[in-house]
């Protein structure tokens, strides 16, 4: 396969991490005969330096036109004071919402060695492999905002048929794993969560009878997740919602370093990226865990191109380098973010065995990602 991958470093720790992630994927690709080739462009803060806003427009042409795209962080102390529109973040929420990519998956899954990294008891969370599905493009994060002097409003404003697409892309996701999907809202308060309640009831009812379907508040679900977190398989929540509940999850598996995600859409290109913030405090130390943006790379194979094989071998890889002790110090360990990275290509270099014919392969938005606990760590990104 061809394929053309925006890579989009950012700020921070980002171009670290995700140097790592190309790194791998040339292996993936070398190993399985593959010719991807990969093309940089600015975002967030780098963009703001350099020519003067968060997303370029160049930027967005290359992300139009790629198969992929693969992002780092954005953001950083020294953009704080600046207007709204000249944030770092705001760049990725535009990209976002220019390429449609309206659900974001977030897999949640220890891996091998890592429980005792938790700070939760291992019996709590061995066998946790869980999915977050949150809806991207709607919300308070992109409603009406208003300030006065003394005061200041922020819409939180969902349509119908916006609730509806993300809640298929868990629905269908379901199928695939253990058909159990929570759907998480605020039902008891707020008008948006009363209509979310509704709609992925009634889409429930109409086309997902095979799928047991169970509502939560979201503060209730936040004492669950961390108090019996195997009782969940996919939670489907809104935007603000769902940003917080995943960083609650990371800690579940050790660190918020170690997980990736998927930005989606109805086509393509899809965005990949860790669900850790910048780090500034550790930019330029070569200590940031580059598993999350590995992951995240992993996710690319399989969800943005198709590449279930290569996804596969990829996680195995990391379970690997993971069970054997070769960790960043936020998950207890010396190693550098550059010597995971190349730990996870030697890693790769045995053959794997071929599935058969009959072998179950991981389908959309299946793939487990990585997750991290931060001390001083990666703080949680948009």
């Amino acid at each position: 396969m061809r394929a053309h991958i925006a890579m989009l470093p950012g700020d921070g720790i980002g171009p670290e991490v995700t140097r790592e992630a190309v790194r791998v994927l040339r292996a993936v690709a070398k190993r399985f005969g593959h010719d991807l080739t990969f093309e940089h462009a600015a975002i967030g803060g780098e963009a703001i330096d350099t020519v003067g806003c968060p997303l370029p427009p160049d930027t967005l042409a290359l992300c139009r036109r790629a198969d992929a795209v693969l992002l780092g962080a954005v953001g950083g102390p020294q953009w704080d004071g600046a207007p709204p529109h000249l944030r770092p973040e705001q760049g990725l929420l535009g990209l976002r919402r220019e390429l449609g990519l309206f659900a974001n998956l977030r897999p949640v899954r220890l891996r091998p060695g890592l429980g005792a990294r938790s700070p939760l008891r291992q019996d709590v969370v061995a066998g946790v492999d869980l999915v977050i599905v949150r809806e991207l493009t709607g919300g308070i994060y992109f409603g009406a905002r208003e300030r006065g002097r003394d005061w200041a409003s922020d819409q939180c404003r969902y349509t119908r048929s916006e609730i509806e697409r993300v809640a298929r892309i868990a629905l269908d996701l379901a199928r695939a794993r253990s058909r159990r999907v929570a759907s998480l809202d605020k039902a008891n308060l707020l008008e948006t969560s009363r209509l979310w309640r509704e709609t992925v009831t009634q889409l429930h009812a109409a086309e997902y009878g095979d799928i047991s379907l169970e509502h939560h508040l979201i503060d209730s679900a936040a004492m669950q997740v961390v108090t019996r977190p195997t009782a969940f398989d996919v939670i489907l929540t809104e935007n603000m919602f769902g940003d917080i509940i995943s960083d609650e999850a990371a800690v579940l598996v050790g660190s918020l370093g170690l997980l990736g995600s998927a930005c989606i859409g109805y086509s393509r290109p899809s965005l990949f990226e860790p669900i850790h913030g910048s780090a500034p405090s550790l930019a330029g130390r070569n200590v940031a865990n580059p598993i999350g943006a590995v992951g995240s790379a992993a996710l690319l194979l399989g969800e943005g191109l198709g590449l279930r094989e290569e996804a596969i071998a990829l996680e195995a890889a990391i379970d690997a380098v993971v069970a054997g002790g070769q960790l960043t110090p936020d998950c207890g360990g010396s190693a550098s973010t550059e010597v995971v990275g190349g730990s996870i290509v030697e890693a790769l270099r045995p053959a794997p065995s071929r599935p058969s014919a009959g072998a179950r392969k991981r389908p959309r938005a299946e793939m487990p990602g990585a997750a991290n606990r931060a001390e001083t760590l990666q703080q949680p990104g948009a």
